[in-house]
């Protein structure tokens, strides 16, 4: 494995979109190789009710947020333990997303950063199973998740699953930095994995 490091994101949100909705809850774990070299993590004060569907889900509420960092105060230590490294989560296009809305919005900060998803390398690599939702990675793993929807918790876990995934790759000779972005992006109908 290559010396790149990858930053393991989770966040948690008052709902779907970015535009609207506003960041509750942001973890992260920094990998060099495979051996972790940081963690992040902090609730968010959404300056807004979180939704109770959205409590029931997290267990994250009013309360518990109410003397958190904003976002405009959260985001910069956020960015600054992210650096250059590559984004990794489980549906990249919402976590990264938030986040890079967040950035640009707040900060004026263009997030150059690579992403890579779970979700998109569970489909290259695990094509014939049915979901790939984080649980359903978890399940087939044997990964259990102390804390299910929340951030950390579910970093935790996709940090276990990418470790898994980082084998089955280097067995199918994907091996740099370089050549897992390229996998992750290669429509999974031109995909043939030659593994030893």
């Amino acid at each position: 494995m290559s010396d790149n490091e990858y930053t393991v994101l989770d966040i948690e949100t008052t709902g779907l979109s970015k535009y609207t909705n506003k960041i509750t809850e942001i973890a992260a774990i920094k990998l060099k190789g495979k051996k972790v070299v940081g963690e992040y993590q902090t609730l968010i004060n959404p300056k807004t009710p979180i939704p109770s569907f959205i409590t029931k889900l997290t267990g994250i509420n009013d309360e518990m947020v109410k003397d958190s960092p904003i976002i405009q105060e959260a985001l910069p230590d956020f960015l600054k333990f992210l650096g250059d490294s590559t984004l990794v989560a489980h549906n990249a296009t919402f976590d990264h997303g938030f986040i890079s809305y967040n950035a640009k919005k707040h900060l004026k900060n263009n997030m150059k950063n690579n992403r890579l998803c779970t979700r998109k390398l569970a489909n290259r690599l695990l094509p014939n199973l049915p979901r790939k939702r984080l649980e359903d990675l978890c399940k087939l793993f044997n990964i259990k998740n102390e804390q299910a929807h929340r951030a950390m918790g579910d970093t935790k876990a996709t940090v276990k699953i990418f470790k898994k995934f980082w084998t089955m790759m280097r067995l199918a000779n994907i091996k740099t930095h370089e050549e897992i972005l390229k996998f992750e992006k290669t429509p999974p109908s031109k995909i043939v994995l030659k593994t030893k």
